[in-house]
């Protein structure tokens, strides 16, 4: 009896939970929502077990990551054991940098994290909370009492915080938030519940730019300043359990990525083309492994991206999620 007591006071710590999801859409403003800043970061679920000193912090695809942000003191900032939602991010002049913090998530060195966790620093946003030991699963309590024990458990820390939010006044946030940089807003129904893995219309991204997450299954060769290396990516989705070309991505890396991912590339390249139609240089094809987000003007009547942009990879995401019908549906 002790040991079937013991084992369900532990379970809520080793339970593995597939984020909420948000659907897209534009600015609007509605009492019966709560607006706050969409942070450019990597979504991880926290597990932190204040009283016996255990943590574990789960990506997207429910990877344990903890070990790569010891600069995190979940001990600090929760009064009592508790399952917490949000975001990591680095800081650059206030305002997230994915580029800083991809090189915080590409890291397995224990010497090399201890001192990235100094130099450059993450930060932890905790947007909702999951569970707490006094309450149990509060998943099914309306956002806005979720978002009341959140505060009521948490303590100023340095490196993790609570995101702000305001109500109704949605346009003008969001007008605010890009003004300044950022990368938008999340709209969330005040009375809405939790529903892990699913993507609800009570949460809703409202984003400056269209972008999509693609699938890099080769590279063509590149030229000039990139000569020995990739000039640019190419790009799939899937469609009906098939890949899809949708075009290349030839700008916005730098040269430190493109001499990193070069040699990543390298290592899973593979003989069979994945597409036999012309390209402009010398296609080399790859396992279809790594996901990245591009942001792009439009997609074109012959599924390809117009002037897409790359903008950062995506190991929180699984190739399966990278589906063209769900890019259709959000452009319309």
């Amino acid at each position: 009896m002790v040991s079937k007591l013991k084992r369900r006071m532990t379970d809520w710590f080793n339970r593995i939970i597939k984020p909420m999801l948000a659907v897209r859409g534009r600015p609007f403003s509605d009492e019966k929502f709560l607006y706050e800043i969409k942070w450019d970061g990597t979504r991880c679920i926290v597990f932190a077990d204040v009283e016996n000193k255990r943590l574990r912090m789960q990506n997207r695809r429910l990877m344990e990551i903890s070990y790569r942000y010891p600069e995190l003191d979940f001990f600090s900032f929760l009064d009592q054991n508790a399952v917490l939602d949000g975001e990591i991010v680095v800081l650059k002049d206030g305002k997230p940098s994915f580029p800083l913090l991809q090189k915080r998530e590409h890291v397995d060195s224990k010497r090399k994290i201890e001192m990235l966790s100094k130099t450059i620093p993450a930060v932890y946003m905790a947007f909702d909370i999951l569970y707490t030991a006094s309450d149990g699963w509060i998943m099914d309590l309306p956002l806005k009492e979720r978002k009341k024990i959140l505060r009521s458990i948490s303590n100023d820390t340095r490196r993790i915080g609570v995101t702000d939010f305001v109500k109704k006044n949605g346009e003008e946030f969001y007008r605010k938030a890009v003004e300044i940089g950022l990368e938008g807003v999340m709209a969330k129904k005040l009375e809405s519940g939790y529903t892990p893995g699913k993507r609800s219309r009570a949460w809703i991204k409202i984003k400056k730019k269209q972008t999509a997450d693609c699938i890099i299954v080769g590279w063509l060769e590149g030229e000039g300043m990139r000569e020995g290396k990739f000039g640019s990516l190419i790009l799939a989705m899937m469609k009906n359990g098939k890949l899809v070309h949708v075009g290349q991505v030839g700008t916005g890396f730098d040269f430190e990525f493109v001499s990193w991912f070069y040699e990543k590339l390298r290592s899973i390249e593979v003989d069979n083309p994945w597409f036999s139609e012309n390209f402009s240089r010398k296609p080399h094809w790859v396992k279809p492994v790594y996901v990245c987000e591009v942001e792009f003007l439009e997609l074109t009547e012959d599924l390809k991206l117009r002037a897409p942009v790359f903008v950062r990879l995506r190991n929180d995401k699984d190739i399966e999620e990278c589906r063209i019908d769900d890019l259709l549906e959000k452009t319309g």
